[in-house]
């Protein structure tokens, strides 16, 4: 059965972005670009192109199929696929599933923001969150031809309404939490949590955060996770010190863990990651438990750039993602630097700037991606959250705002850079400049 799969390996690898060849089909190739069919060529109609379906018809598409009913050409129904939504913590969870399915033996793919992984390589870069449909098949395809049993993705708010994952039988659906963000494209917070609800409304097995006071799901088949309220996978006690234990109550199964990561929401992105694992495999829950500290954190997440000075850099730029890391920081006096990015939800910047003011003692207010915006007019929208009496320092240019934080760093303190991660480019109008804060920051440090 597999034979075949692996056959189509290399093609795959040399396939147009939009075009794929398949085997033992009434077809030759699969695409989502009308312009690519012909009479060897099967036109998928999806959300995003149905309005291209005459065009694929006119130059001659040997047959229209709907995605939903590709699945089982594309080998979907042999491999288990988890999919993660949320504000925060998709990434970091998804990649916590992938480390200890390999590390319990398992093969397994992911595909998310940090790019396309399989069986612990890196099989392509970034890309978006959630590719188009055509594009999350083939990875699901190269998955099964390397014999992966798990196939682990994120899944964007922006996919959901575009139907991007139409047609995915998903082995199981996690929500890691719903607050504010994308309102650029959503338009109301309303909007937006029900897009991110919408995924969970069918009676596939799902597992949701019961401590998110906004999730809304079909009960049938769904399971839970969280530290405050009663849950399937319960946390029952948890430190934070030297980074993240906790003990994890699952009925009457009692087991613990332990992590090198930081911070309270890595509790839950880690007890997420648990459950699922322990749901999807028939691995017992102790044995779930002992990979976790396998799992040292993503690159760009609450990533160590500096002992001394002390830089942290995250990728946060949502209000609640930077509480989280300001407030996983709070025992320290913490310098902030961040800005936020352009063409993206205006409301959201004078909030960034309340939670900078809440826990940061120096807050230093820069730019981010401000794309085709003003830079100085994002930083004026930002100030607006904060208050006189709080000390700010504003700078334009990101790297001379890292190096005044680095340069006024004293003692114990904490320079956290957020915003970017691991992103290694800032976008300033139509130009995508090199531009890695941890790479700065290394550069700053030295030159000290």
């Amino acid at each position: 059965m597999m034979s075949s799969y692996a056959n189509c390996y290399a093609v795959l690898q040399k396939a147009k972005l939009l075009k794929i060849e398949l085997p033992s089909q009434p077809f030759r190739f699969v695409t989502e670009n009308s312009q690519e069919c012909n009479s060897e060529t099967a036109f998928i109609k999806t959300k995003q192109n149905e309005k291209y379906l005459e065009d694929a018809q006119s130059r001659g598409a040997h047959s229209v199929i709907a995605a939903s009913e590709i699945a089982s050409i594309f080998g979907l129904d042999r491999i288990k696929i988890i999919g993660i939504t949320g504000t925060n913590g998709k990434t970091t969870t998804a990649s916590a599933i992938y480390s200890m399915l390999l590390d319990l033996g398992y093969k397994a793919a992911m595909q998310g923001t940090r790019g396309f992984f399989l069986n612990d390589t890196v099989a392509e870069g970034k890309s978006l969150t959630t590719p188009s449909v055509l594009n999350t098949y083939r990875h699901i395809y190269q998955a099964v031809a390397a014999e992966c049993e798990y196939f682990v993705m994120e899944v964007s708010s922006h996919a959901i309404v575009q139907k991007r994952i139409e047609g995915i039988p998903f082995a199981l659906k996690i929500l890691t939490n719903i607050t504010q963000d994308h309102l650029d494209y959503h338009k109301t917070l309303e909007d937006y949590i029900y897009v991110k609800n919408s995924f969970f409304q069918d009676e596939s097995k799902k597992l949701i955060n019961k401590d998110e006071p906004r999730a809304e799901f079909n009960y049938k088949n769904a399971y839970s996770y969280g530290a405050e309220n009663p849950a399937t996978y319960k946390v029952m006690a948890y430190s934070l010190n030297n980074g993240v234990s906790g003990v994890i109550k699952h009925f009457e199964q009692v087991e613990s863990f332990n992590s090198p990561m930081h911070g309270f929401f890595n509790l839950y992105n880690l007890t997420a990651a648990i459950a699922a694992v322990h749901l999807v495999t028939d691995k017992k829950l102790n044995e779930v438990c002992e990979v976790v500290d396998g799992f040292a954190g993503v690159s760009g997440r609450m990533e160590k750039v500096s002992d001394k000075p002390l830089v942290i850099v995250d990728f946060a730029h949502t209000p609640d993602g930077m509480e989280q890391v300001l407030n996983a920081l709070k025992e320290k006096e913490i310098l902030v630097v961040f800005g936020a990015g352009g063409d993206r939800d205006i409301s959201k910047r004078p909030l960034m700037g309340k939670v900078a003011a809440k826990f940061a003692k120096k807050i230093y207010v820069t730019s981010d991606n401000p794309r085709s915006e003003d830079p100085d007019l994002i930083i004026q929208d930002i100030l607006k959250g904060i208050d006189e009496g709080n000390d700010v320092y504003v700078d334009v240019n990101r790297r001379q705002a890292i190096a005044q934080a680095i340069k006024d760093q004293n003692g114990d303190e904490i320079v956290l850079v957020l915003g970017k991660g691991d992103e290694t480019y800032q976008l300033i109008y139509d130009k995508k400049l090199p531009f890695d804060d941890r790479e700065v920051v290394r550069e700053l440090i030295a030159q000290e």
